[in-house]
């Protein structure tokens, strides 16, 4: 899977320490690198508000995939 190259671990690690203190949901486009809010941890293949691709992913999902 190609993940847009302003996604990266420390991105999505922050993200979900942030969530964890606010009660959001985060998620990110692999597409275009947009944020997502209200987005499931698991979440895979949403489509994104910006560029309309269907790669929205959950901020832990994401884990998964970059490490």
């Amino acid at each position: 899977m190609k993940i847009h190259e302003s996604i990266t671990m420390d991105r999505v690690a922050d993200a979900i320490e942030d969530a964890h203190r606010n009660l959001t949901s985060p998620g990110f486009c692999i597409s275009c690198g947009e944020d997502a809010d209200g987005v499931e941890p698991d979440a895979r293949g949403y489509k994104c508000e910006c560029c309309e691709e269907n790669s929205v992913y959950g901020a832990e999902e994401l884990l998964f995939h970059l490490s």
